[in-house]
């Protein structure tokens, strides 16, 4: 079943970005690191129109390592600039600057043929909610100048902010996309903080997380809550064994199935799991062929 909703400030956010597109040089798409495929809006092509562009996969450090850098040969295959950066820790942040000028090199020759020496631009920081665009900023700037959260929908307006000489940002609120046609995404995103609580339960969210963990990250499922002989557990008996394990129990000693799930939600948006990504590129591969092989049977 598709996860459908489009709120009329995700409309009105849309086209703001158009209009101050005008305005800037280049374009920061910004996408979470441990799903950079979930947390893409598909619009966003069509909204950039073409603008320059860079990739920034966000809270690099808590992604796993090994996928960041198959993520950054699968956008680096389409010819697409991406650097991988982590607003917390400063990660990759400095390369951002020299990887714009770069990529601004022909704009600027341009203007010296005009008689224009300044290296002067301005970035639109484009993404979804809660991805990290304020607190990329505020890396940059070296001082609080937007509101930062852990929820989705902080940022409400759109400001101008200096960084440096050269280099002047745009945030913008975040933008979601009318509807998620794979359920997983939706649950990805919402694993990941990117989209508010009342949309999927979440019980549902935490049993995604732990059966992906149990497929992809035995180990690190194991070892944080001390579980032993994990393949023959489903996600219930997952929860349940965490539960008992962490104390989440009612009176009676059943299990607190709400204050578990919130548990598990916590400690894999905080890293206490470990560097956990949410997706593969062969995951949308695989994806891609089947599309693509379900479009050849239908013509």
């Amino acid at each position: 079943m598709a996860i459908q909703w489009f709120p009329g400030h995700m409309a009105k956010a849309r086209r703001q970005v158009e209009e101050k597109l005008k305005l800037a040089d280049i374009v920061f798409e910004l996408l979470d690191a441990r799903l950079p495929l979930s947390s893409r809006n598909p619009m966003m092509d069509e909204i950039i129109q073409g603008k320059s562009r860079i990739i920034l996969l966000t809270k690099c450090d808590l992604a796993d390592g090994r996928v960041n850098q198959d993520w950054i040969s699968y956008f680096q295959a389409q010819g697409v600039a991406v650097l991988p950066v982590d607003a917390q820790t400063g990660k990759g942040v400095n390369q951002i600057l020299p990887a714009c000028e770069t990529l601004l090199a022909p704009l600027f020759a341009k203007r010296e043929k005009k008689g224009i020496k300044s290296r002067k631009f301005r970035a639109l920081v484009l993404g979804i909610p809660n991805v990290g665009k304020s607190s990329l900023i505020n890396r940059l700037a070296r001082r609080s100048k937007t509101v930062t959260g852990d929820r989705p929908g902080v940022t409400k307006a759109q400001q101008w902010i200096r960084v440096g000489k050269n280099m002047e940002l745009l945030d913008t609120p975040g933008i979601l996309w009318p509807k998620f046609d794979d359920p997983a995404t939706g649950l990805r995103l919402a694993a990941s903080g990117a989209i508010k609580e009342e949309i999927l339960p979440t019980d549902e969210v935490a049993l995604y997380i732990l059966n992906y963990l149990k497929e992809r990250y035995p180990e690190a499922l194991a070892k944080r809550y001390k579980l032993e002989q994990i393949g023959d557990l489903d996600g219930i008996s997952l929860m349940e064994a965490i539960g008992k394990r962490r104390g989440c129990l009612l009176r009676g000693g059943t299990i607190d199935y709400d204050k578990t799930a919130d548990l598990v939600i916590h400690e894999l948006r905080s890293g206490l799991l470990g560097r956990i990504s949410l997706e593969f590129p062969e995951d949308w591969r695989e994806e891609e062929e089947m599309k693509d092989e379900g479009d050849d049977r239908g013509n």
